[in-house]
């Protein structure tokens, strides 16, 4: 119980010190294979001054699974989502998602997208065997487009330019799914020198290529405190209900 408060802290964002200094990628990870996360999504949302950038995946060829953060629904904010953004020698397309259909789970920080047409020709994520609970030191796969670098004292960097391919990296689960008031069923994944930044939100965390997480949040400073990852097993029958998969 102890060791559950202590990573729910660090999840929130307490900072840890350190001395390591970082200049890596997605943080810590490598280029994503080109016949992998086909079905990743870039999703931005933009008033024209201000751009937040997210990740997402394609689940069901109408149906985008990402954070709840990941869409801003207060006025003069457009949402796009981008498609085949990986591999990057694919034409990319995107759909800008106004007034369509979106689900929030409530007080979670999980939501389904659905888009105006659906995308026939991209391979689509699978959801969990929740048969198979994730458990602590499970190897799960996290990707994203955030920054691959870091800034002085270890802060994650802004969002800036898009790095030229889709990061992956490998981490270990540190603490399985726990309950956090205000964000939902959660659990933590680390390795050492390797972490998420800003605009891998919303990506998929992978088990044996199914979707077992999403990425929620880290804190201010890289690779100080395990990543929170929404706990997909314990939101699978509302998604199905949602969308009929």
């Amino acid at each position: 119980m102890a060791l559950l408060k202590v990573l729910l802290l660090l999840g929130l964002g307490v900072s840890v010190n350190s001395g390591v200094s970082l200049k890596k990628r997605i943080i810590g990870g490598q280029n994503c294979q080109d016949t992998e996360r086909l079905y990743h999504v870039r999703l931005e949302s933009s008033n024209g001054t201000q751009m937040r950038r997210c990740g997402g995946s394609l689940i069901q060829p109408k149906w985008i699974l990402t954070a709840a953060y990941c869409y801003n629904s207060e006025p003069g904010w457009t949402n796009t989502a981008f498609l085949k953004v990986h591999p990057r020698t694919v034409i990319q397309y995107h759909q800008v998602i106004r007034d369509a259909p979106l689900i929030y789970h409530p007080d979670h920080d999980i939501i389904l997208l659905k888009l105006h047409t659906p995308v026939p020709d991209v391979p689509l994520v699978r959801l969990p065997d929740c048969r198979y609970r994730l458990k602590r030191n499970d190897l799960v796969k996290l990707a994203g487009e955030g920054a691959t670098t870091t800034g002085p004292n270890n802060q994650r960097l802004p969002f800036i330019a898009l790095p030229a391919q889709l990061q992956c990296v490998d981490m270990i689960v540190a603490q399985v799914s726990g309950f956090i008031p205000k964000y939902g069923h959660v659990f933590y994944a680390s390795a050492q020198n390797k972490d998420i930044c800003y605009g891998d939100t919303g990506g998929a965390v992978l088990n044996y290529n199914m979707i077992y997480g999403v990425i929620s949040h880290g804190g201010s400073d890289a690779c100080q405190r395990p990543v929170a990852i929404m706990d997909v097993c314990e939101y699978k029958e509302w998604i199905r209900r949602r969308t009929g998969i």
